[in-house]
């Protein structure tokens, strides 16, 4: 595979004298981290954290297993989180969290089995060995 390099046609010069591409049109992460909110408290970590607990209960990339039959269950999961959210249920879960884990979910689901399907996306071992995955391509 030959890489190359995106190139705006736009630059942006630093005050040290570097030269870049601009960041126009280009994701930034960086806005997923609410300035002013601890690390423990940020909805990424807290969101890490439930698919921590989740791969100790059911091993790791768990989810990543379920199919357009399993769709559904995701929704339904999805929506009653939401509704404990909106309740603000204080039952010691974290129902913010598990909403977005079930919308990652289903679209991850989604996207692999009904808009890219067949996909070429690397498993489990293959992601262990990102080398190995990019010889094949």
């Amino acid at each position: 595979m030959e890489y190359n390099t995106e190139d705006s046609g736009e630059r942006h010069e630093y005050d040290s004298g570097m030269i870049r591409d601009t960041n126009k049109g280009k994701a930034k992460f960086n806005l997923l981290m609410p300035i002013g909110v601890r690390y423990e408290e940020q909805m990424l970590t807290r969101l890490a954290e439930l698919m921590t607990r989740g791969a100790e209960k059911y091993g790791d990339r768990n989810w990543e297993k379920a199919d357009t039959q399993d769709l559904d269950r995701f929704k339904e999961s999805a929506f009653r989180h939401f509704m404990q959210w909106f309740a603000e249920a204080d039952d010691g879960e974290d129902h913010a969290s598990a909403v977005m884990f079930n919308i990652l979910a289903y679209e991850t689901t989604y996207t692999k089995h009904i808009l890219n399907e067949p996909y070429d996306y690397p498993d489990e071992d293959e992601l262990n060995n990102m080398e190995k995955y990019y010889a094949k391509r």
